[in-house]
């Protein structure tokens, strides 16, 4: 972080230029203008639970003056490359056939600017890979064979990412899937008992998400998964879909989330959190008031509990341009990563709709 302009470095600067006697006056005083301003300036990175390393990555960056969308990607390909995390990048679960499919978007405030690809296989930084998408294409979303074309013509090796850890767990569900897998019978509002594989513990929905506001004040962020475990080949969740899974908008916020993709689809969560956010309410209270609208959007029983509750959860997190942050969750248990700069990154408790019973 820049500490503000030392009292004696700001007169030696003014003397100097009142004298005349040194040349790049101009360039001082626009030196003394640029570190006032910044001392005003509180950064930020807030992640998913996972981001631990994350934030702290991202955040000394940040402090050496780099911009926040190099910290945050420089952050998350440190999950990404961590074949321990099977949730994202290398070591992720596998689709249904075995094969590991990666999603993952990035948004730069100042420019405005966003890229993404999704179902990539063979390339273990997805985040990297839409970057390039947002800085050297006329296009936002790549997927599939063409993402993987875009990436090897960029230079970026392909390489098995299915670790020997992650095809024990895939093997364990395809030995035991039979009805626990996303195919579905025909069913209507008011069917039950059905899709009950997202209940199972190995059908991980993580990612990580993580945003962050530099010295200058601009944000951005990313968000990158290895999708739903065991999904059909080809689904595509929340993660690379700019305004659900990732939305910056530099004179507001970012917001970003985990969790199930499908349902954070149907409400366009992080878009609404910017909004709910430039109407005044804090980051929690902004991801809060996203859960609130993802529970009364779910009508399908099946994805509902006895008491008419998602049987599911979400996650948001959420920086605004004062460098506050907070997150939140359907339901309780959930936390997130975040580093101001001041500490070693730290977990912090989500807010949540719903308090889980106690077990």
């Amino acid at each position: 972080m820049n500490s503000p302009m030392k009292r004696r470095d700001f007169l030696k600067t003014a003397a100097a230029v009142g004298a005349g006697t040194i040349a790049g006056s101009a360039e001082l005083l626009a030196e003394a203008g640029r570190l006032g301003a910044h001392s005003a300036i509180r950064p930020v990175v807030i992640a998913s639970s996972n981001g631990l390393k994350a934030t702290a990555k991202a955040m000394e960056i940040i402090r050496a003056g780099g911009d926040a969308l190099d910290a945050v990607i420089a952050g998350v390909n440190i999950v990404e490359d961590d074949p321990t995390d099977m949730s994202v990048g290398y070591g992720g679960l596998p689709n249904e056939d075995g094969v590991v499919e990666l999603d993952s978007s990035v948004m730069h405030g100042p420019t405005g600017r966003g890229g993404a690809v999704a179902s990539l296989r063979n390339i273990k930084n997805p985040s990297k890979v839409a970057r390039l998408v947002m800085e050297r294409t006329d296009h936002v979303l790549i997927v599939g064979e063409g993402a993987l074309r875009f990436a090897k013509a960029h230079g970026f090796k392909e390489e098995d990412l299915l670790t020997d850890a992650a095809r024990e767990v895939w093997l364990k569900w395809k030995e035991n899937s039979s009805t626990k897998d996303d195919w579905l019978p025909p069913h209507d509002m008011d069917t039950r008992d059905i899709g009950e594989s997202l209940k199972e513990f190995f059908r991980t929905t993580g990612t990580i998400n993580c945003n962050g506001l530099d010295l200058r004040g601009n944000i951005s962020g990313v968000t990158t998964t290895s999708g739903l475990a065991f999904k059909i080949p080809g689904r595509v969740g929340d993660s690379p879909i700019l305004g659900a899974g990732l939305y910056v908008d530099n004179t507001v916020g970012a917001a970003g989330s985990t969790g199930r993709g499908e349902a954070n689809l149907l409400s366009c969560s992080s878009v609404m959190i910017v909004e709910y956010m430039r109407a005044g309410k804090s980051p929690e209270e902004a991801c809060l008031q996203a859960c609130k609208r993802i529970a009364e959007q779910t009508k399908m029983k099946r994805l509902l509990d006895d008491n008419g509750r998602p049987n599911f959860n979400v996650n948001f997190y959420a920086i605004n341009k004062k460098g506050e942050y907070g997150g939140a969750s359907i339901w309780s248990g959930s936390q997130y990563a975040v580093n101001t700069g001041e500490a070693e990154s730290r977990r912090m408790e989500c807010a949540y709709l719903y308090k889980r019973a106690e077990r």
